[in-house]
């Protein structure tokens, strides 16, 4: 190392056209990443820890030169090393889906991320509350949120305080104007939902971390049902892992070691949802999504 070059470490906050800005020691470095991360296969994400090398002679390059350990990856939206994960979903304009809900919740217990359930719009739709009983009872945070009265806001605000935070959920449900709602000095793009198309416009270009609250957010793009089935398959055996309620009943099932926890005789999940104990809506999406995973073999995986 030359005396022109200090070492220091820092969080990537965003990443574009292979160049890569560190925030380190308060100030915003522009680098590239070292040509040995691509020998071994490994990408710099925004969210990643980082040593860089700052070379203070003009015109040079900064470089990053080490990685830390993550403690968790997320292929679409490329991020890593995520707390929580805020997952919004709207009432109307598009309706609630449970579904995708449910697959970006799995996701986040897969990943070790803690979910949070965000439910916008609800000065439209008063049917939240039925959404807010399956997930709360599911053992899971659940704030509601309108962005003309600004109901929720402080809530989210106190949720974000010194956590590394991610905003997702399909297009059009309003993470953007949410965000911009509790941190108006962000002024994120925003679009309108297509009437015609019954979706939502991609306002959001790129992965990006703003620092806010003691910690750091990032409005994330597309992450739409098609991103999970493609980048983040969850398979059979750990599915049932990725559904909180279950836990109490997996170890319960009369055939524990291949119980497809659906309707498979003396299976204690089954008969939890029977009883009233595991909402019918969330069982139905375990369903499907074991339904999706259930024939690939073992040697798919790879």
């Amino acid at each position: 190392m030359t005396t022109n070059q200090k070492t220091t470490n820092g969080k990537i906050i965003k990443g574009i056209g292979g160049f890569y800005y560190v925030e380190a020691d308060d100030v915003i470095y522009e680098c590239k990443a070292r040509g040995n991360f691509r020998k071994q296969g490994i990408s710099p994400l925004v969210g990643d820890n980082v040593e860089i090398s700052v070379n203070e002679a003009e015109l040079a390059e900064n470089r990053i030169e080490k990685i830390y350990e993550r403690k968790n990856v997320l292929v679409r939206p490329p991020l890593a090393n995520l707390d929580r994960l805020f997952i919004v979903a709207s009432l109307v304009d598009p309706t609630i889906n449970t579904l995708i809900l449910d697959k970006l919740i799995a996701i986040a217990e897969y990943k070790n991320i803690e979910p949070i359930i965000v439910i916008t719009k609800t000065d439209l739709d008063d049917s939240y509350k039925k959404y807010e009983d399956i997930y709360i009872s599911a053992g899971y945070k659940v704030v509601e949120c309108d962005n003309e009265s600004g109901k929720g806001a402080d809530e989210i605000k106190e949720l974000l305080k010194g956590k590394i935070s991610a905003f997702s959920g399909n297009t059009g449900v309003g993470k953007s104007s949410l965000l911009n709602n509790i941190f108006p000095d962000l002024e994120l793009a925003t679009g309108e939902t297509s009437k015609k198309l019954g979706r939502g416009k991609h306002t959001t270009r790129h992965c990006e971390l703003f620092k806010v609250e003691g910690g750091y957010i990032a409005d994330t793009p597309g992450f739409s049902s098609l991103d999970i089935e493609r980048c983040e398959k969850i398979y059979k055996d750990d599915l049932p892992y990725c559904f909180k309620e279950f836990e109490p009943y997996l170890d319960k099932c009369r055939f524990q070691t291949n119980c497809s926890h659906i309707n498979d005789k003396g299976c204690a999940v089954a008969q939890a949802v029977k009883d009233g104990e595991i909402s019918p809506l969330r069982h139905q999406s375990y369903i499907t999504m074991y339904n999706e995973v259930k024939d690939i073999k073992e040697w798919q995986k790879r």
